[in-house]
């Protein structure tokens, strides 16, 4: 068999199809027609065709020479996005046929295009019309009868469209939104002239989810009358979500400068009742993470919203929560979870703390989702929304919008976390000077500190205890005004400042003295800052019984638990003004004697003042429970104590217990 005749190009001079001509394994562009110029643009003859088409949009193109010329087999790019001369902006198309041939410098590709921007943009207008005509079209007589002109209806539902216009068809319609809908088409039907009507409503759809449909009605008018109804309905769910995300994610945004508790406001208020029927945000103040086994949080409800009809939320206000499994498996995961609830009103055991779980059960939920609130890793609390009655159960993308709705409040979050990492280096200095209490013969000692559940709240209180060479015992509980850094770091400077004052003056100097010598002492050190104190003297008699001497500098009264009494409080003859009000005002000593048995509790505010009530309701509740109270052992005690705080702010005591003579 002769060798192939190689391709002549000139051939191809005078059509008006693109012609161009590859030679080689570098397919060398060694021809093109003038048709080719004009609709491509002039290429560099004699380089290779990746020099000859360097544009990125060539890519698919020069991959396909190398396909032919490898496999000799022809090939056709239907919709080839060659580069244009028009420039980038310009989006033209074209169909080439590649195919193998020889040519005088060896094997080649011969390619031949033909502009297909017109056809293509044809097509391209014609799919977005069909895309945009409305997913059901129906006709709806002025009698009530149905006509389904563009079907859809029955693959959307599940169901055939009801011969007629009544409540078989609102029956599909969530019922939310049922009402609304036929009161707003009677009205449409009632205007005179007819007008135009549209409705946007929820949807159910086969798989028993709803989907957000917008309805839009044109009369066919004659004599004034409409005597029919075209009625277009689409699927705008994607447009409703986004619409939806954008408007919430623009509320939060607007109140995330009002710091943590606006910003979980306004998160609640936007997701009740667009995404559910209650919402539930708490922050846990452990400092350590992961959560040991079996620990015990406290849980700070920050904001809580319920749509109308439901059971009010539980009280705002901090408390006690053991993190169960389950909530435990969703903070380390760090993904939300979706739990549907039995339909009587039950909820499991387990898995939502018990305040919750009544809330739940008293709203009939149906349906809990719990969503961690995570920020560089570290775990801040969580939200629990829920559904009840007929509202959707969320689906997967309600979730995800959830989570970024809590996502975008990033930036009073990060102030939270800037603020703990203050409180958590406060808290270290805390802990390191309240150190345990002496063993003291004669008597017992108790003490306790327990930092306040805000995030924000980082407390200058302190306790201290130590005896003296000559055996006397020092009391002290103070309150440093402030909860900063700053409001801790002067809590050390005093403590420390009094202790060494104590024990350098010894027994002999007073109570009274003592705090003088400080209030200067701090004042000319520029240290002061407003405290409040009571310095305490405790010496043991032969009988048993034990002299007390103190001095109160604006803070609140020693507690008495007698053995046998009612417990009162030890105010002597008042108290004398906070340090760093007026250094050099002379000061007051008191004194009492406590029998065998007897209990003093020292403390500080954070345990009798609640926000909206009284100091005397406070200190009435302190009695009461003291009382209850007075036989337990002193940790027991302090422990029960404890309870009377809402934690929103810090508290310490000390406690001490005369015993009898030995």
């Amino acid at each position: 068999m002769s060798p192939a005749r190689a391709l002549d190009p000139k051939l191809f001079d005078a059509t008006v199809a693109a012609v161009a001509l590859f030679a080689g394994p570098e397919h060398l562009l060694v021809y093109v027609n003038a048709a080719y110029k004009r609709m491509l643009g002039a290429r560099p003859l004699r380089r290779p065709a990746r020099e000859a088409y360097p544009e990125p949009a060539a890519e698919r193109f020069l991959s396909v020479l190398d396909d032919v010329l490898a496999t000799g087999r022809p090939h056709q790019l239907n919709d080839s996005l060659l580069p244009a001369p028009d420039g980038p902006d310009e989006v033209r198309h074209f169909v080439s046929s590649c195919t193998p041939v020889t040519t005088p410098l060896g094997d080649g590709v011969l390619v031949v295009t033909l502009e297909t921007t017109a056809e293509t943009r044809a097509l391209q207008r014609f799919e977005a019309l069909v895309t945009a005509v409305s997913q059901m079209v129906w006709a709806v007589r002025a009698d009530g009868r149905v006509e389904e002109i563009v079907p859809g209806w029955e693959k959307l539902t599940g169901t055939p469209l009801p011969d007629r216009e009544g409540q078989e068809m609102y029956d599909h319609v969530h019922p939310r939104d049922r009402q609304a809908l036929v009161d707003a088409w009677h009205r449409a039907l009632a205007r005179r002239p007819p007008e135009i009507y549209q409705n946007t409503f929820r949807l159910r759809t086969a798989d028993g989810s709803y989907r957000h449909m917008t309805t839009r009605c044109v009369p066919v008018v004659r004599d004034g009358h409409a005597e029919e109804w075209i009625a277009a309905t689409v699927d705008v769910e994607d447009t409703w979500n986004a619409q939806l995300r954008e408007h919430l994610l623009a509320r939060v945004a607007q109140a995330s400068g009002g710091g943590l508790d606006a910003a979980f406001a306004a998160v609640v208020e936007s997701v009740v009742p667009e995404l559910a029927d209650a919402c539930v945000i708490l922050l846990l103040t452990h400092e350590e993470w992961p959560l040991p086994e079996h620990a015990t949080v406290t849980a700070r409800r920050v904001a809580s919203a319920t749509r109308p009809g439901l059971p009010p939320a539980p009280a705002e206000m901090g408390q006690t929560v053991t993190v169960t499994p389950v909530m435990r498996e969703v903070l380390e995961s760090r993904e939300p979870r979706t739990f549907r609830l039995s339909p009587d009103g039950r909820v499991p055991s387990g898995l939502v703390p018990e305040v919750t779980e009544r809330w739940l059960t008293a709203s009939g939920a149906t349906s809990m989702t719990l969503l961690p609130l995570v920020v560089d890793d570290i775990v801040l609390g969580y939200a629990t929304t829920a559904t009840s009655g007929d509202t959707p159960v969320p689906e997967a993308v309600d979730v995800e919008l959830l989570r970024d709705v809590l996502h975008h409040a990033q930036r009073p979050i990060r102030k939270v976390l800037d603020l703990q990492q203050a409180r958590r280096t406060a808290l270290r200095l805390q802990r390191a000077q309240l150190t345990r209490p002496p063993a003291v013969p004669g008597a017992r000692l108790a003490a306790r500190y327990q930092p306040a559940s805000p995030a924000n709240e980082i407390g200058g209180d302190w306790y201290d205890a130590i005896t003296l060479p000559d055996g006397t015992l020092v009391l002290d509980i103070g309150d440093v005004a402030g909860h900063d850094l700053g409001a801790a770091t002067v809590m050390g400077q005093m403590r420390s400042m009094l202790r060494a004052l104590a024990w350098n003056k010894g027994s002999a100097c007073t109570p009274a003295a003592v705090l003088g010598m400080l209030d200067d002492a701090a004042e000319g050190l520029d240290v002061g800052s407003f405290t409040t104190v009571v310095h305490t003297h405790l010496r043991r008699r032969p009988d048993g019984t034990w002299r007390m001497t103190w001095s109160n500098a604006g803070h609140p009264p020693p507690l008495l638990i007698p053995a046998r009494g009612e417990p009162r409080f030890l105010d002597g003859n008042g108290e004398d003004p906070p340090l760093g009000v007026a250094p050099g005002l002379p000061r007051t000593s008191h004194t009492h004697a406590l029998a065998p048995g007897d209990t003093l509790l020292q403390y500080t505010d954070g345990l009798i003042e609640t926000p909206g009530t009284s100091l005397d309701t406070g200190q009435r509740r302190l009695l009461e429970t003291a009382a209850l109270h007075r036989d337990e052992d002193l940790p027991d005690l302090l422990r029960l104590l404890q309870d009377l705080s809402d934690h929103r702010d810090d508290t310490a005591m000390i406690a001490f217990r005369a015993e009898p003579a030995g």
